[in-house]
């Protein structure tokens, strides 16, 4: 075991856990963040995207040791009411049916707009492919995204 000092959503929180915890448990388990989904546990579906930097990653495979000094932030910290523009347009244009990719859907969304605010429609095919929708809203995805876009 070790303690590691995470700045998680803005907020410096310590954790005592083995070094090869993945983010994902230390979110879920230790820090009582269960916005952070598991989905597949071997990074290929997309369930645990949360942002480290900013930029959009797995949490399901990344272990505590290698996150440093660098933040986190999950989809709690995304916006504290929802007004984030990438919930907005999810709910616009009614992107969940069962839901439980639309975390790590959102969270890679974000992560796109923030380094490129008007993305192409290939640029967000492209950005969203490292994440699954078992229920297939991948073309209201993209609209959300492209709506989400025109808000910021």
């Amino acid at each position: 075991m070790a303690v590691y000092n995470l700045k998680v959503n803005g907020k410096s929180r310590q954790v005592d856990v083995d070094p090869t915890t993945p983010v994902l448990w230390v979110l879920r388990e230790h820090l009582n963040m269960p916005g952070t989904k598991y989905g597949c546990g071997v990074s290929m579906c997309g369930a645990c995207t949360i942002h480290l930097n900013g930029n959009a990653v797995h949490s399901c495979q990344l272990p505590v040791s290698s996150v440093g000094s660098r933040e986190i932030t999950t989809i709690e910290g995304l916006s504290e009411n929802g007004s984030h523009p990438v919930q907005k347009a999810w709910l616009e244009h009614d992107v969940a049916q069962c839901g439980y990719c639309q975390t790590g859907q959102i969270m890679t969304a974000a992560a796109l707009l923030r380094t490129n605010p008007n993305p192409t429609d290939a640029q967000i095919e492209a950005a969203m492919n490292g994440n699954i929708c078992r229920c297939g809203t991948y073309l209201r995805i993209k609209d959300a995204v492209k709506s989400a876009a025109k808000q910021k």
